[in-house]
């Protein structure tokens, strides 16, 4: 099965919707990317602000990339933009890449980002070919890590003292999901 990342789908679940991410996106995430919670659960410097202008560039030129898959996370029941699923670093020859979320406020306790998460993981293994998906997690995420953990993610590693978080250091575990246990489980391990 070819991985063809020049695709971008739209996919369907139960309460939300993932579809090609637009310029007019940018307007949601200026929001997103302000939240102080959203700032420190990725890691990003406390400091950097996104401007309207070069969100709109970025979020619109997605669609573009055939190296990567970027969808938008729409709540069903609202319409509203409340982050987006990324999987990227693309490697061909080995069939794996790496897998991000971004869930802000209004997406979040509502199970929106699991749902999310196992729609796009399953898209890379059943429609992308893909063998292998792997993520990084920082330690004081333990609401992302139970997320992977739900849809069968397996904790690997630790990389130690990755992020500066104030005068502390944060850890990172890596984890990942391969395409046989995806194939034994659709996302729902425990089920």
């Amino acid at each position: 099965m070819p991985t063809d990342f020049s695709v971008k789908p739209t996919l369907t679940g139960d309460r939300v919707l993932l579809r090609p991410l637009t310029a007019d996106d940018a307007v949601a995430f200026e929001a997103i990317l302000s939240d102080p919670e959203v700032i420190r659960l990725t890691g990003s410097p406390p400091q950097e602000r996104f401007d309207l202008d070069r969100l709109r560039d970025w979020y619109g030129s997605r669609s573009s990339q055939t190296d990567r898959l970027d969808l938008a996370v729409v709540d069903r029941t609202t319409g509203e933009c409340v982050g987006e699923v990324v999987l990227y670093e693309w490697d061909r020859h080995n069939a794996n890449c790496t897998f991000r979320t971004l869930i802000g406020p209004a997406g979040r306790n509502r199970g929106l980002g699991t749902e999310a998460a196992r729609l796009v993981v399953g898209y890379g293994f059943e429609q992308l070919g893909l063998h292998r998906i792997g993520l990084h997690v920082f330690d004081f995420n333990p609401r992302a890590r139970r997320v992977y953990e739900k849809i069968g993610f397996v904790a690997e590693g630790t990389e130690r003292q990755v992020l500066r978080d104030g005068d502390d250091w944060v850890d990172a575990t890596i984890m990942s999901i391969l395409a046989p246990e995806w194939t034994r489980h659709r996302g729902h391990p425990a089920g």
